[in-house]
């Protein structure tokens, strides 16, 4: 159809329909703020999001960290938005996008050029310095001596103003020396501050996605970066007087990503992209026989098969640490053996820094009833340990560091893995109400036997437990019995009175005795052991 429109008229249309097309792109652009983060052992995927409105047809994202790989790259959208073409855009930085790590390099750039001006004005002086110098030596020129003054009276004023110029000089030196040597401290701290806070954030990166946005609605952009992390704590407090544990999930998070985390929903993973996916590909178990061979030849077969043997006794390798960057950031991470991957939200927003500081948050709590007892192994220490005994609870429990508090008093830290038992087992520190002793009744040695003579050992010790509590308290005792790992050798164990439990814990050698004591009340435990060996040869672990 013909436009009748006046060519006056159709201009001003056109020109408002160019406007709306380009309203439609300019509604788009602009940033995505991180709205969630999933931290892994070492990694972490990241989630923007942005709001695009009706008829948009493309989003531009700029000011990304350039540190993720854009083969992970993932954008979705509501109904009714068809993502397109992605187009990526690096460029170099000339100041950091981050504003902290900005901040410090301007205040180093600042105090570097008060540097550089100490250093010229110190030049200055030292110019005079050495004008006065010459003056005061020997004249070397005709012209030094037409212009020293003979009169003695104006020879010694010039003197004096040459010595006051001098002295200014020298101390302005002096001074200046000292103002820069301060300076240099300054620019060091900062400069040691700087170094910890740079991540891998040398380069911004542009998305520009193109889309088809039939209704407003999100996009959403996912990526994975490497310099991110966490780590499982744990915090226990322990009521001595109720038997009731406390029982705090921690996690220690840390990421060097090249942009500050804002106010994000976060969630924390045991999982480990990091490692590998597949499970380990069996071999078949091969058996060989090898006739009878020459004494040389049995040597160079034994260790061939000795470095076989060594190759099949490497355990499969462990997921791969993660990756340092440049500055050596190695971010938090761990290792979890036989535990199904499990999350845990975060309850409220998280504001992360990217300068690889770690924070600590607050997972999760719940109270445990418990059974205390006091646990020694006179053998090894005669100081006794208070410890606490509760039920597993449910969940995934991974391996990381426990902060112990009893009675509200810190009494430590340790490492401490909970998948090794069915029950949580805790120490809670010294117990100085209840003493220990090991006395050595026997320890004499002879020879048996008539024919075929041999040596043997006797050691007899008594083991003494006193409790000074006004209660009464349960006692563990632990005795660790010499074991033989050959048929050379004999041992006869005689236990007075005999152990509650034997093996403790299924642990070969190790017996346990439980009482409960009152207070002030005293056991006591007897042990003989006779060791048996051929006189020839030596018997190791038999100690003096």
């Amino acid at each position: 159809m013909q436009n009748l429109l006046p060519a006056p008229m159709r201009t001003p249309r056109l020109l408002l329909a160019g406007l709306a097309l380009a309203a439609q792109a300019a509604s788009a652009a602009g940033g995505a703020p991180i709205t969630a983060v999933t931290l892994y052992p070492g990694s972490a995927s990241v989630v923007r999001s942005a709001r695009v409105e009706s008829g948009a047809t493309e989003l531009t994202v700029d000011g990304l960290s350039a540190a993720f790989s854009t083969q992970n790259l993932r954008v979705d959208a509501d109904a009714g938005i068809r993502i397109g073409q992605i187009e990526t855009r690096d460029e170099s930085l000339v100041h950091s996008a981050n504003p902290a790590q900005a901040d410090l390099e301007h205040r180093i750039q600042d105090l570097q050029d008060q540097e550089a001006a100490l250093d010229a004005e110190s030049r200055a002086a030292a110019l005079v310095k050495g004008y006065l110098e010459h003056l005061g030596g020997d004249p070397a020129s005709a012209t030094d001596r037409a212009r020293t003054p003979q009169d003695a009276k104006a020879l010694a004023g010039v003197i004096e103003t040459i010595g006051h110029a001098a002295n200014d000089a020298l101390a302005r030196i002096q001074r200046l020396g000292v103002q820069k040597r301060e300076l240099g401290r300054k620019i060091a701290a900062l400069q040691s501050d700087l170094a910890q806070m740079r991540g891998d954030g040398s380069k911004r990166r542009t998305l520009v996605i193109h889309l088809a946005a039939a209704r407003s609605g999100a996009v959403r952009i996912a990526y994975t970066v490497d310099s991110a992390g966490w780590r499982p704590g744990y915090r226990a407090e322990l009521d001595s007087a109720t038997s009731r544990l406390r029982l705090v999930r921690l996690a220690q998070v840390a990421q060097k990503t090249g942009e500050s985390w804002a106010g994000v929903r976060m969630v924390l993973s045991t999982s480990q992209p990091n490692g590998s996916p597949e499970a380990p590909d069996p071999s078949p178990w091969l058996l060989t026989y090898t006739p009878p061979q020459p004494a040389q030849a049995k040597r160079m077969l034994s260790l061939e098969r000795m470095a076989v043997a060594q190759d099949m006794a490497v355990p499969a390798p462990m997921a791969p640490p993660p990756p340092a960057d440049a500055a050596g950031y190695t971010p938090p991470t761990f290792e979890t053996d036989g535990v199904f991957a499990t999350q845990f939200e975060v309850s409220s927003p998280v504001n992360l820094p990217a300068d690889g500081r770690e924070l600590s948050l607050e997972l999760s709590a719940q109270e445990l009833p418990v059974s205390q007892r006091v646990q020694v192994t006179p053998r090894i220490d005669t100081a006794a340990t208070v410890t606490a005994l509760a039920e597993r609870p449910a969940g995934a429990w991974v391996p990381g560091s426990m902060q112990l508090y009893r009675d509200g008093n810190y009494v430590g830290e340790f490492a401490w893995n909970p998948q090794a038992a069915e029950k949580f087992t805790l120490p809670f520190g010294r117990d100085d109400l209840v003493r220990v002793t090991l006395d050595h009744v026997k320890g004499d040695q002879g020879t048996t036997g008539v024919f075929d003579r041999r040596n043997e050992r006797r050691i007899a010790d008594v083991m003494t437990v006193k409790s000074s509590h006004a209660t009464p308290i349960d006692v563990l005792l632990l005795e660790t019995s010499p074991v033989s790992t050959s048929d050379e050798i004999k041992v006869t164990a005689s236990f007075d009175p005999a152990p509650s439990i034997n093996p403790w814990e299924q642990r070969r050698g190790v017996v346990a005795w439980e009482r409960t004591l009152k207070p002030e009340e005293s056991a006591r435990f007897a042990v003989t052991y006779a060791i048996e060996y051929p006189k020839e040869g030596f018997v190791s672990g038999l100690g003096n």
